[in-house]
């Protein structure tokens, strides 16, 4: 089965800015060089992270699909990832057990469940208890047997960019876009 929007591959950049934290996920190629920008969205610094709706352009003209919480302040509740008419497409929480050592994400969508951990313990920890930012986040999602999902790794750049790489096609491009977002967002990079 194939995801009604499954793309192979694709980045999120962030964009810079004092009070707001905008995410522009562009499809890419093999290499990771953005082609299309897919959508945009914008989360206000320093507010709840409860909501993030993602639009076709930079005027917000259309949402297109968004995450939200299913309880304010509750820290296990998890997020519901909607498509453009409202309808459920997916689903993630932080396991905040499993993440006082590794930062752990359980997601679900039709047809899968599965979750995502930090690649390296280690570097986990040491981001945990420093202050630099430039430390690489990865993770690794894959389903109950050991099959990968999908991963999110952080790259180098003014602004933090992450390359989303999708090798299951029952994932669709928004469930992965609105999990990395939520990373950056959640994890306050």
């Amino acid at each position: 089965m194939t995801a009604e929007m499954y793309l192979p591959h694709f980045v999120v950049k962030q964009k810079l800015t004092m009070m707001v934290n905008r995410y522009e996920v562009s499809e890419s190629d093999a290499a990771g060089n953005p082609v299309r920008v897919m959508a945009l969205a914008e989360q206000k610094r320093m507010a709840f992270k409860e909501q993030v709706t993602f639009f076709s352009d930079a005027g917000k003209s259309r949402a297109v699909f968004g995450f939200k919480a299913r309880r304010k302040l509750d820290l296990n509740a998890g997020y519901d990832i909607t498509d453009e008419s409202g309808a459920q497409i997916g689903f993630f929480r932080k396991d905040f057990g499993a993440s006082l050592l590794r930062s752990t994400f359980h997601v679900e969508g039709p047809g899968y469940a599965g979750t995502g951990q930090e690649r390296n313990q280690l570097v986990g920890l040491l981001r945990r208890f420093t202050d630099l930012d430039f430390i690489p986040i990865h993770f690794d999602f894959a389903d109950a047997e050991g099959r990968p999902l999908f991963s999110v790794e952080r790259k180098m750049s003014l602004g933090d960019r992450y390359r989303v790489t999708v090798p299951d096609q029952r994932v669709d491009f928004r469930v992965a876009a609105a999990v990395a977002v939520a990373l950056d967002a959640l994890m306050a990079r």
